[in-house]
């Protein structure tokens, strides 16, 4: 329950005491360090693709005679692209995937300022180097700078390189964006406060949902001073209106700390989202989703394709599956299952068999040892899973037949989870949205937490990817399920 009372945490106590400016400037300090390792780790990507380029053009007898300026003159370029690409900016670092777009801008740039300099000065240089040297360097920056983002990652998690932040807003909005914020703890937020409508009246030590209050909307200013607070979070509300926000942004400008502002619009994000001017005002533009034409083509050729390669790639483990499964216990290999997909057509869902036979005609037996959501039974000790059947939930192995539904044209590589109709009879209004694309073997839900989550997260993540589909997004959610999967974090 969320409720205001008298602080009796020794962690809302500390968290609401105001650091000294030591102290502030060590917590901030490894932002300026992790800039300079990335700088240091875009020149030594762009020195080794130059030699290997090099060495790769004119071959290895050739690199006692490489010219100097070739040598330097390809990193140092590389990183004042980056530099113009505005790569190097904290707001763009260890977060999204804003970085990466940068990166491969920069290299466009690049590239496009290599061709025309050469040909303005008529400048001889080897096309081999640059069709090797560049997309080596691309790669490896990107790889480079995806594993110092993974280390910070890391560290958050364990409370390191954290910024602290106050949420500005009404009750119900502060309460939903702190539980965000603590469910995606690599982002780095450390909420230490909170200022609501009235907040200045009420006793010293009071708290909201276990955040201490630290004053109202007038008091954000002197809370930020006062705290050393590196981010301000205004949620919607009448009260902070434009001239008044505007008076805000004036007043931390004499501070350290960013201002953020929450949209009234939620999960909504990405290309979707644009600043227009309408009548001399920067109103913000909500593309609609494109869920047709070309790109659901695009998607439906990458699918099919992909899935039939991995079809022939993958035909030993699946042999190997279906024959531990037939060996190990009574019943076929196969499990078909009845799955709503798009448009609300039903299909027949195929997954290797990981219960024992007639496991559905014993789910009522065991309904009150549901782990589940409430909607989507689950048990974490299911006794009907078999031996083999808890090592292919482990690693997923069990939906690998998912792939011929994907060929057929049933399912998607990525999507959101295919539910079974008597879930789909009890959907409020926002999950009918789901029904405009296809479900997925994998989704945002699998590297969220999969049986872990709860409804209403189920519910947030589907809406989330059905709003902000793209190809990019796919290719994301792919590359962190085999983490998701290795982790095995929520399968049961």
């Amino acid at each position: 329950m969320q409720t205001l009372g008298a602080d009796t945490t020794t962690a809302a106590t500390a968290t609401a005491a105001a650091p000294g400016p030591s102290a502030t400037e060590a917590r901030r300090s490894w932002q300026t360090t992790y800039v300079r390792a990335v700088v240091l780790v875009d020149l030594l990507c762009a020195l080794v693709s130059a030699l290997v380029g090099y060495g790769v053009r004119f071959g290895p007898a050739s690199l006692d005679h490489v010219p100097f300026w070739v040598v330097v003159a390809f990193p140092l370029t590389w990183v004042a692209a980056m530099l113009v690409a505005r790569s190097y900016e904290q707001r763009f670092l260890w977060l999204g995937a804003e970085e990466f777009r940068r990166v491969f801008f920069a290299a466009m740039l690049m590239l496009a300022a290599v061709g025309t300099v050469s040909w303005a000065f008529k400048l001889e240089l080897a096309r081999g180097f640059v069709v090797v040297a560049l997309p080596l360097a691309t790669v490896s920056t990107l790889l480079a700078r995806y594993l110092l983002r993974s280390r910070v990652h890391r560290a958050r998690s364990r409370g390191r390189y954290v910024q602290t932040a106050v949420l500005v807003g009404h009750r119900n909005g502060v309460g939903a964006l702190k539980e965000q914020i603590q469910r995606e703890k690599y982002h780095g937020y450390a909420v230490v406060g909170c200022l609501l409508p009235g907040g200045q009246h009420l006793l010293p030590g009071a708290t909201f949902d276990g955040v201490p209050v630290l004053g109202g909307f007038d008091d954000v200013a002197d809370v930020v001073n006062r705290h050393q607070v590196d981010t301000v979070a205004v949620l919607p509300c009448p009260e902070l209106d434009g001239p008044r926000l505007r008076r805000l942004g004036w007043e931390l400008e004499k501070t350290r700390a960013e201002l953020l502002l929450a949209p009234a619009v939620t999960e909504i994000v990405g290309p979707r989202v644009r600043i227009r001017p309408v009548c001399g005002l920067p109103l913000l533009h909500m593309e609609k989703p494109e869920l047709r034409g070309v790109r659901r083509l695009a998607k439906e050729t990458t699918d099919r394709t992909a899935s039939a390669l991995a079809l022939l790639l993958m035909l030993p483990v699946l042999l190997g599956v279906a024959l531990a499964i037939g060996v190990s216990s009574r019943g076929g290999v196969f499990y078909r299952q009845q799955r709503v997909g798009r448009d609300g057509q039903v299909f027949s869902m195929l997954k290797f068999r990981s219960m024992v036979a007639g496991a559905d005609a014993m789910q009522d037996v065991l309904g009150a040892a549901n782990d589940g959501n409430g909607v989507l039974y689950k048990s974490k000790a299911d006794p009907r899973v078999t031996r083999i059947g808890r090592v292919l939930r482990r690693y997923s192995l069990d939906e690998l037949p998912q792939l011929l539904n994907v060929v057929r044209g049933d399912m998607s590589l990525v999507g959101p989870r295919p539910p079974l109709p008597t879930e789909v009879e009890r959907y409020g209004f926002d999950m009918h949205r789901r029904f405009l694309v296809k479900p997925g073997i994998t989704g945002l839900w699998q590297i969220s937490g999969r049986s872990d989550l709860s409804w209403d997260d189920s519910v947030r993540i589907d809406v989330r990817y059905v709003e902000n589909w793209s190809l990019t997004f796919d290719f994301m959610i792919l590359w962190k399920t085999l983490g998701a999967v290795l982790r095995g974090s929520g399968a049961y």
